[in-house]
């Protein structure tokens, strides 16, 4: 994404992200933007899209309850750049999070990677890359995740499904 207009959230997602916090489940984004240090876009444009997200949450009754992004290119060697665990150390330090009893849902095989470096389920949604992922390069992943989700909403069914 390189302008804020294009920001689009699927339609279940609030209301998945709602289902999430009446459990009393944090909800925490970690994402790449290695936008910002390729210069594709100003690190300005991932806080008016964060900020955009985080209103349409609200208006809809749900609330994330920390963003975390790592500007760096794969180049850069950073800990924080997913698959390596730095964001989500810093998201349980600083929410008090137990990342062995966490789940780690994305779209992108890398996501279920930092799943298992910190202990935490993963779940590959359908939606965004999650079914070219599938369909292109699952046959070379060493580690599966624990199940794969049409979308958002059914990942939440399986999490709200595990947690009783």
């Amino acid at each position: 994404m390189n302008h804020a207009s294009r920001f689009r959230m699927f339609p279940f997602v609030s209301q998945a992200v709602r289902r999430l916090n009446e459990a009393k489940l944090p909800v925490i984004v970690v994402t790449n933007q290695s936008g910002i240090g390729r210069g594709y876009f100003p690190e300005s444009l991932v806080h008016t899209v964060h900020e955009l997200m985080t209103q349409q949450m609200k208006a809809a009754g749900a609330q994330v309850d920390g963003v975390y992004y790592c500007p760096h290119t794969g180049n850069d060697r950073c800990e924080c750049r997913k698959p390596k665990p730095g964001m989500l150390e810093r998201a349980a330090r600083e929410h008090g999070l137990d990342l062995r009893r966490s789940f780690v849902v994305g779209d992108r095989y890398g996501d279920i990677e930092l799943a298992g470096r910190v202990g935490s389920r993963g779940i590959l949604v359908r939606t965004g890359y999650g079914e070219g992922e599938i369909q292109w390069h699952a046959a070379k992943w060493s580690a599966l995740p624990d199940v794969v989700a049409d979308d958002l909403a059914a990942a939440v069914d399986w999490i709200l499904g595990q947690a009783k």
